[in-house]
């Protein structure tokens, strides 16, 4: 897996993404990808899945590597977090207790909790 992360920030250096491109925007195209894995999903699409899913790590090693961050880091942070959390089932979706509500604009970059 770290050859394959590696082999991705080289090419998005190599692409010029990690010259140019910012976290925001970074950030913004996790979204669009994370979208079409929703219209994948609805579908019952596999090879859209699969190809949605690679899309969306694509995108959080670039942002990672922007942020000058360890994704194996984070995912341990991540799961320190999740591993005490306390929640219940509604929907079929996990929700966790004492969430938080958070509107965004995406087009301003920021987020009021």
């Amino acid at each position: 897996m770290k050859d394959l992360i590696f082999r991705v920030e080289k090419w998005a250096l190599d692409k010029g993404i990690l010259d140019v491109a910012t976290p925001m925007a970074q950030a913004i195209k996790t979204v669009e990808e994370s979208t079409e894995l929703v219209q994948a999903i609805s579908l019952d699409d596999r090879d859209e899945i699969i190809d949605a899913l690679g899309d969306i790590m694509v995108t959080i090693i670039i942002q990672a590597k922007m942020q000058g961050l360890d994704l194996e880091d984070c995912l341990n942070s991540a799961y320190g977090v999740i591993s005490q959390r306390t929640g219940k089932m509604i929907n079929g979706q996990f929700v966790k207790d004492q969430t938080k509500i958070c509107h965004c604009n995406l087009d301003l970059g920021q987020c009021n909790c």
